[in-house]
């Protein structure tokens, strides 16, 4: 069987299955079981699949063979031998090493949220695994979609599923972090369709490797005007997707106010967003130093803010959000930087952030179960009633700041690596000074909640901790691990698709 077949269902099945579990939410076992199948093809399916490229909904490539047959042969004989016959007129899906990397974690990410959503509520929602399916299928055509307007539309679903997510967590503040969020996402998601749409006015394509083709072809000015503010639009979408300044805010306030499980999925839609538009955006406009002076300055600033407005923070909640925001800041580095080694080292702490930032936001889902409340200065002696998702949760927090031997050790290293190779050693001091931080603030959160007195007032709940959390935070703590001492497992694969965004 050919294996191709495996890539539009990375997409198809979480939508197959938000459907099903949304219209058979009433019956518990059944939802349970469909959400817990579903979960395990997520993580499945990237390994199943074979390296391809899949064309649908209309014809390959003419110099594939794709039209030979279907066009009459006098137009054939225009188009063959001329630039057409490269045109990508089907919606494509690329799947390559580097594809099938990212969508592996993503889908152990999902597949874990899914577990944990099922557990940790007394009653299963189908509308809420619904949305964790949406938000999972989105962020898969993300990666696999060679087609710019394809994008965007999974871009405009995640943000409605984002909100949806928000407002069924019933944390105080949700309806109001929900709807500017919603107000926010109308502007950026606007933007970035009249990025798309003067693209497309220019080139005559929506395929991202076609527009690349027609601009490095010399059939379209690059230095047009209009090319230029199509390239502001697009950076201001993804500054939106991402949660980079001037984003941060809300996007921390988005994760603060979701349910744990539904942070871990949240969190993915900024750090797939990040370099899912981040690529694309070098691709077409790579050949314009200013695109990444533009996102190195951006991101460097998201750094900064983001750990200073951690240590502020008197939930930890908006605490681990706002080291989230700026951990994305890492990875902007890597992709301003421009290099395919820098790339490589931004796509590696992408990866790395997808576990990391869900191994917090479960393990610190732990304390809220038991305790009902994030505030800091509520809490305190847990360490007694919680040892070992005490001791999981400073090794997250850990493995987040760089510690090593752990996997975020490895990709803030080679992020050090390329900024000194590119002539930038300021750089790499400011990532070491700012991964040092936040080793203190994670210390900082330790302290007040797991090893000072116990508040007379708080009260903690003897009920035990799901063992199903458990489990995904210990499978965390092993990814981090083996990744962390083999990084070659996931660098090579990176590599190939790094490269393939600097080539045409």
């Amino acid at each position: 069987m050919d294996g191709t077949i495996f890539i539009p269902l990375l997409v198809i099945i979480p939508i197959i299955c938000a459907i099903l579990v949304n219209l058979l939410h009433g019956a518990q076992k059944t939802t349970k079981a469909l959400a817990f199948i579903g979960a395990i093809c997520l993580a499945l399916v990237p390994i199943l699949a074979t390296y391809g490229t899949q064309f649908f909904g209309a014809y390959q490539p003419l110099i594939n063979g794709g039209l030979t047959v279907q066009i009459p042969t006098a137009v054939n004989s225009i188009i063959s031998g001329s630039v057409l016959e490269l045109f990508h007129p089907a919606i494509t899906y690329v799947f390559g090493p580097g594809q099938q990397t990212v969508l592996f974690i993503l889908g152990i990410v999902a597949m874990c949220a899914v577990f944990i959503s099922i557990v940790e509520t007394k009653k299963t929602s189908g509308v809420y695994l619904y949305l964790l399916f949406m938000l999972t299928a989105a962020l898969m055509a993300f990666i696999l979609t060679d087609d710019i307007f394809n994008l965007y539309v999974f871009f405009e679903i995640a943000a409605l599923v984002q909100v949806g997510l928000i407002l069924v967590s019933r944390v105080r503040g949700n309806y109001e972090t929900g709807l500017k969020y919603m107000l926010l996402g109308e502007v950026g998601g606007s933007f970035m369709l009249l990025g798309i749409a003067l693209i497309l006015g220019l080139t005559g394509n929506v395929n991202i490797s076609d527009i690349v083709l027609m601009i490095h072809s010399g059939a379209v000015d690059p230095t047009n005007p209009v090319l230029l503010f199509a390239a502001g639009m697009l950076l201001y979408g993804w500054l939106y997707a991402t949660g980079l300044p001037p984003f941060n805010a809300i996007k921390s306030e988005i994760y603060s106010k979701g349910l744990s499980s539904g942070s871990m999925v949240l969190q993915s839609f900024s750090v797939i967003g990040c370099i899912a538009i981040g690529l694309i955006i070098l691709r077409i406009f790579g050949y314009l130093p200013v695109v990444q002076m533009v996102i190195l300055a951006v991101s460097v600033l998201a750094m900064i803010l983001g750990i200073c407005m951690a240590m502020v923070q008197d939930d930890y909640k908006r605490v681990i959000a706002y080291l989230a925001v700026g951990e994305l800041g890492y990875i902007g580095v890597g992709l301003g930087l421009g290099s395919v080694y820098s790339i490589t080292a931004g796509l590696f702490q992408a990866v790395n952030e997808l576990v990391v930032t869900s191994f917090l936001f479960a393990g610190f889902g732990l304390v809220l179960y038991k305790t009902k409340t994030s505030k800091l200065t509520k809490l305190g002696g847990l360490l007694e009633d919680m040892p070992w998702a005490a001791l999981l949760i400073v090794l997250a927090g850990f493995i987040m700041a760089g510690v090593p031997p752990f996997n975020v050790f490895q990709s803030k290293y080679m992020l050090c690596q390329a900024a000194m190779v590119q002539g930038i050693p300021e750089l790499a001091i400011i990532m070491i000074i700012l991964s040092i931080v936040t080793f203190l603030a994670f210390l900082k959160i330790t302290y007040m909640i797991f090893l000072r007195q116990k508040p007379d007032d708080l009260k903690v709940s003897k009920a035990k901790i799901p063992k199903t959390t458990m489990a995904v935070m210990v499978l965390f703590l092993i990814i981090s691990l083996i990744v962390g001492l083999f990084p070659g497992l996931v660098v090579d694969n990176l590599g190939v698709m790094a490269l393939s965004a600097l080539i045409l």
